[in-house]
């Protein structure tokens, strides 16, 4: 890195109380972000439903409707290591202005091509891809800031909080997406992704970062060999990409096939499914650290998936728009239950220096599992049909659970590097 760094090492302030799960909030950099973050993450879930929605209506083709989501991950197995590693070894604010402002040019521009009739299948899939790239690049940098946020003894709690604004704009965004899908088109639900992320821009633009010492300087491809060799001998983090992994490819198939499972109830109904799997999620997250007194980590993980296996089945043959929101709810609580346990998971098993690369190995996992997962349950939801793709994928899910009974994960506290103050 070559800024200077020009005034002694201090700890990150220690001004809130540690105790609380919303002392986080208290702090005005990371208050300021949370709220930007929730505005953005409500466009990203209003887009989601502007764009299967739009496939849909272009072709009915389950196929091509679940190469939607593959797009939009398909970038993970490109550019996901080497953004970890950019991300531990350069300025994280500058590089994450990059990546917000390709997220903004993107979704503008396919909102204004949908708007003037000039999007077909291909075009959509293209520009999805185009969003995911800027997505994926972020992702890593944007998960290792919030250390820089708040003090050590609130790390937690802060990861936490932002799982819960997370779903917050899960159980929001859908919603309002599908009365804007169904009100004013898809092109508008794009338009307005774009303009959500100003509000992270402004803060990303406006904010003095504090630096953490110089890393060596070093190619990215040796630093991401590094992050390799790390994972290669920690037996905790093996098991953590392996519980992701098995997971990922086969839960992904409900959420994949879920515009087809909407279509007799429109757009508005599509939006409200997907606003009860964020609603289901946000009680989860309240629910969790409940959860985590009676439970260990790896027994919530194994619990909310054998849940999820039974809504994926049972969301294959509902016949009712009722049964259909109330299996999205509890996919929902289990689908948080799972992440947020993996996610911490993920950011403890590695220290400080290499955490934006232990991160990027847990989101290739996890999100090109899922972008695998959406192409595969497509073609084979063409071939035998949706209720019994989604049986096989509920039967994938149990088999992972017994498969890895012992690969046992854990989590613990992040061991924050103390960092400086750039003038």
């Amino acid at each position: 890195m070559a800024e200077m760094i020009k005034m002694p090492v201090v700890e990150v302030g220690e001004r809130s109380r540690a105790g609380s799960p919303w002392a986080p909030l208290a702090e005005p950099l990371f208050r300021t972000l949370w709220i930007a973050s929730v505005v953005s993450y409500t466009g990203t879930w209003m887009q989601n439903v502007g764009a299967g929605w739009l496939m849909t209506q272009m072709t009915m083709n389950p196929f091509m409707v679940g190469l939607v989501q593959a797009a939009g991950a398909l970038p993970v197995f490109l550019v996901i290591l080497p953004a970890g590693a950019l991300a531990d070894m350069v300025d994280r604010r500058r590089f994450l202005l990059v990546t917000q402002g390709w997220m903004v040019l993107a979704s503008a521009t396919l909102g204004v091509l949908t708007l003037t009739s000039h999007v077909g299948p291909w075009v959509l899939l293209l520009f999805t891809f185009l969003l995911g790239l800027g997505s994926v690049m972020n992702d890593p940098a944007w998960q290792a800031i919030t250390p820089e946020l708040v003090p050590r003894k609130q790390h937690a709690s802060a990861v936490a909080l932002n799982s819960a604004g997370f779903n917050v704009a899960r159980a929001v965004g859908p919603a309002l997406g599908g009365v804007i899908v169904a009100a004013v088109g898809c092109g508008v639900t794009f338009l307005l992704n774009a303009a959500s992320f100003l509000g992270v821009i402004l803060f990303l633009y406006r904010w003095r970062r504090p630096l953490a010492a110089p890393v060596k300087n070093q190619r990215v491809w040796s630093a991401i060999g590094d992050g390799f060799s790390y994972v290669r001998e920690s037996g905790l983090a093996k098991s953590v990409l392996l519980r992701t992994g098995t997971f990922s490819v086969a839960a992904v198939a409900m959420l994949a096939l879920l515009p087809i499972i909407a279509r007799p109830f429109g757009a508005r109904g599509y939006g409200v499914l997907l606003g009860c799997f964020g609603t289901g999620a946000l009680l989860g997250a309240l629910a969790l650290p409940q959860l985590r007194e009676k439970l260990s980590v790896d027994g919530v993980v194994g619990t909310a998936i054998l849940i999820f296996a039974g809504m994926t089945f049972v969301a294959g043959r509902a016949e009712t728009f009722a049964l259909l929101c109330a299996v999205m709810l509890v996919a929902g609580a289990a689908w948080i239950g799972i992440l947020a346990c993996l996610n911490v998971a993920a950011q403890t098993m590695c220290p400080s220096y290499l955490r934006a690369r232990a991160l990027s190995l847990y989101l290739l996992v996890l999100q090109g599992g899922m972008a695998l997962g959406a192409t595969t349950w497509g073609a084979l939801a063409k071939r035998i049909g949706i209720p019994n793709a989604l049986t096989v994928a509920a039967a994938v899910l149990l088999c992972g659970v017994l498969a890895l009974r012992g690969h046992r994960i854990t989590a613990s506290e992040l061991e924050l590097a103390p960092v400086v103050v750039r003038d």
